[in-house]
């Protein structure tokens, strides 16, 4: 099958969307350089073409600039090194077995070899765990959230706007990264930007542009094989 998928001619549109898949990255490192309104007109336009199950677009968007972002910036840090226990709108993750779990290692040991941390060094973890809540340094984050009504529907199609949104950033030359982490701490998000009981906050994108001088950004994650995740049933 992915010899089959390797030799399928791709026209125009086609090689214009492979090209900004493959681009796409998760930016770890940002330029403090922010990105003209306009443009961010341009992604929230694009990416508001995402299909949501019966057309309820259930995204809910906040995006943040100047000194707003700072602020936010400085609440999450004085948060994220208080100790609290994590308060979350959705339940992460049980566990993760096989194979997800040697995927998730593989990404994070990638990530520490590139910017220099050892193995065993938790310390050097912290450090760099810390960099999800000063937000990599990025001068903008979108926050996203979804009623409570709409349950794992209205978040699934959530998560498709997210990938849409990072597709149209990528497609105009702007760097993003969706951050799990932020929803660590939903209540904080929550009450940072007074969100309404009935919404439920799934996750934050950083972007910006992307500093390609840091390390954090020379590394890239690697796919399966499509032959390990999708199945043709023919009979």
């Amino acid at each position: 099958m992915q010899d089959r998928i390797k030799s399928a001619p791709l026209g125009p549109g086609s090689a214009a969307l492979d090209r900004v898949l493959r681009d796409r990255f998760s930016c770890r490192a940002f330029l403090a350089r922010p990105v003209a309104r306009e443009t961010i007109m341009r992604i929230l336009a694009m990416a508001q073409r995402t299909a949501s199950w019966n057309n309820v677009q259930p995204w809910n968007v906040i995006i943040t600039e100047g000194e707003a972002t700072e602020r936010f910036r400085r609440a999450l840090l004085r948060r994220a090194r208080d100790g609290r226990e994590p308060i979350r709108d959705f339940p992460f993750p049980r566990e993760y077995r096989e194979p997800y779990l040697s995927r998730r290692r593989e990404c994070g040991f990638a990530l520490y070899d590139a910017v220099g941390v050892r193995r065993g060094d938790k310390a050097a973890y912290a450090r760099q765990t810390l960099e999800n809540f000063r937000l990599f340094g990025a001068p903008h984050v979108a926050l996203i959230s979804t009623d409570e009504a709409l349950g794992v529907y209205g978040a699934v199609d959530c998560g498709a706007y997210v990938m849409s949104f990072m597709l149209a950033a990528r497609s105009l030359g702007v760097a993003t990264i969706a951050q799990a982490a932020l929803a660590s701490i939903s209540d904080l998000v929550r009450a940072h930007f007074k969100l309404p009981e009935e919404q439920l906050f799934i996750c934050g994108i950083s972007f910006g542009y992307a500093d390609m001088a840091h390390p954090a950004n020379l590394y890239r994650t690697t796919r399966v094989n499509t032959e390990k995740v999708a199945d043709f049933v023919s009979d």
